[in-house]
């Protein structure tokens, strides 16, 4: 009977998967938290802080469409 390769995954490619992970988590939190707080200023009117939040959500974006 043959011998079973282990599946052995090098502690580095883990470390850097639970950060690729982490870092989605966060972005994900962020932009919903921008958009929570934009429909707040879209409410109270307030343009300003509606702008700046509009840009730091297309810049948290990148190069996708704000939805």
């Amino acid at each position: 009977m043959e011998k079973q390769k282990q599946n052995i995954v090098n502690p580095s490619t883990l470390s850097l998967m639970a950060e690729m992970i982490l870092d989605e988590a966060i972005r994900k939190y962020r932009i919903e938290n921008l958009y929570k707080h934009i429909d707040e200023a879209l409410e109270a009117g307030d343009k300003s802080r509606f702008k700046t939040l509009t840009s730091e959500l297309k810049e948290v974006l990148g190069t996708k469409a704000v939805k």
